[in-house]
């Protein structure tokens, strides 16, 4: 294992790239799916299942962590990878995005933001420091710098307002963050859906020379072709030799699509989550086990998948545990939406290897197709 953070690009084709970041606590192959682990757990997953499946990195999130247990605790206990025995990396996002959706009453100040928790009311205040702080007790591999995330669609005075508030926290956050080896820091592009807004943000960002840089406030109920639209537009002012994370996102057709314009990181609540509420991700695209047709349909979610949730249910078998709101449901479910976008970011890493990732993107969109033909047919 590396005792530095480094990133090294290992084949490109187009602006899409596959490399490898390494740190001590091991190596994230890129483009990589980070599954969410919320509050210290992947929903409805052992830990080991999620390794097994070929995740390199877990996200855990800063609010709900900070909420409960509470950060010292968890440093107390031997931090975030010992408390929830995950040994391998672990990205923390900042807690913005959750304070500025999640919870109460909230007062946004050049200090830092002062809210409500969801929980039980209690009022607590994050700042650009004590959000490293926090992240730094949980013992975060990568840290994310604070931010105000905009909800679209919002006039350009206000995104253009809180994306210079980011500025001013991300420089705070990297003073805050210091010196801290074989771990990083990201800074968060910011502009909502103004381009001009997101090359200052990307520029600025890119002038403290900071570890990496994600792409946030997307994916939060734009068009595809707007969040496609703002990663064209700051693209091309990010390091190439630095990773690049589009935030919350999202659906393998945005995954994809992401990839193809030169993304290396994505993590997303919703194979989880839908795992959770009967929905399925396959290679014949995305199957709704609540639906009266699954009912005697003897056949697996996806025979060609080497993971036993995917191919050894029936999906009949599914259908009933979804009606009767078993857990098992939930577990094999997400178990095999975890296995499909793993699978998918290896078929992904190969393709740009092979410099066929235009193929191998129309391979898979025909099989979501056909899979979405057939089932209209039947």
């Amino acid at each position: 294992m590396a005792d530095e953070f480094m990133f090294t690009l290992t084949g490109t084709h187009g602006a899409a790239r596959t490399g490898e970041i390494r740190m001590p606590r091991g190596v994230i192959r890129t483009p990589a799916f980070m599954p969410v682990g919320t509050a210290g757990t992947v929903k409805a997953m052992y830990p080991d299942q999620v390794k097994v499946l070929g995740a390199d990195v877990v996200l855990g999130n800063t609010y709900h962590l900070m909420l409960r247990p509470g950060a010292e605790r968890v440093a107390r206990l031997g931090g975030l990878h010992a408390f929830m025995n995950w040994p391998y990396p672990i990205l923390t996002d900042s807690g913005g995005f959750q304070v500025m959706s999640l919870a109460g009453l909230r007062k946004i100040e050049e200090s830092g933001v002062t809210f409500q928790s969801h929980i039980d009311g209690s009022r607590h205040v994050l700042t650009p420091e004590r959000s490293i702080e926090i992240q730094g007790l949980l013992g975060s591999d990568i840290q994310m710098q604070l931010d105000e995330c905009v909800k679209l669609p919002a006039s350009e005075e206000v995104v253009a307002k809180a994306m210079h508030l980011s500025l001013r926290w991300a420089e705070r956050c990297k003073v805050a963050f210091g010196e801290q080896p074989g771990k990083a820091m990201f800074g968060i592009v910011q502009g909502g859906d103004v381009p001009h807004l997101r090359v200052e943000s990307a520029r600025e960002l890119v002038g403290l020379d900071l570890k990496g840089y994600a792409i946030g406030g997307l994916a939060v109920g734009e068009p595809q072709h707007v969040m496609l639209s703002m990663i064209e537009s700051v693209e091309p002012h990010l390091p190439r030799e630095k990773p690049r994370y589009l935030m919350g996102v999202g659906t393998p057709d945005d995954i994809v699509e992401a990839v193809r314009r030169g993304v290396d990181m994505f993590d997303c609540v919703m194979p989880t989550r839908a795992g959770r509420h009967g929905m399925a991700y396959t290679r014949a695209g995305r199957l709704n086990l609540k639906n009266a047709r699954y009912a005697e349909d003897l056949s697996p979610l996806d025979p060609e998948s080497t993971c036993p949730a995917s191919n050894g249910y029936s999906r009949a078998y599914l259908h009933h545990l979804v009606r009767a709101n078993e857990i098992l449901a939930m577990m094999l479910l997400t178990w095999n939406n975890l296995a499909y976008y793993q699978y998918l970011m290896a078929g992904l890493r190969k393709a740009v290897r092979e410099e066929r990732l235009e193929d191998f993107i129309a391979q898979t969109k025909e099989g979501w197709e056909k899979g979405e033909r057939e089932r209209k047919a039947g």
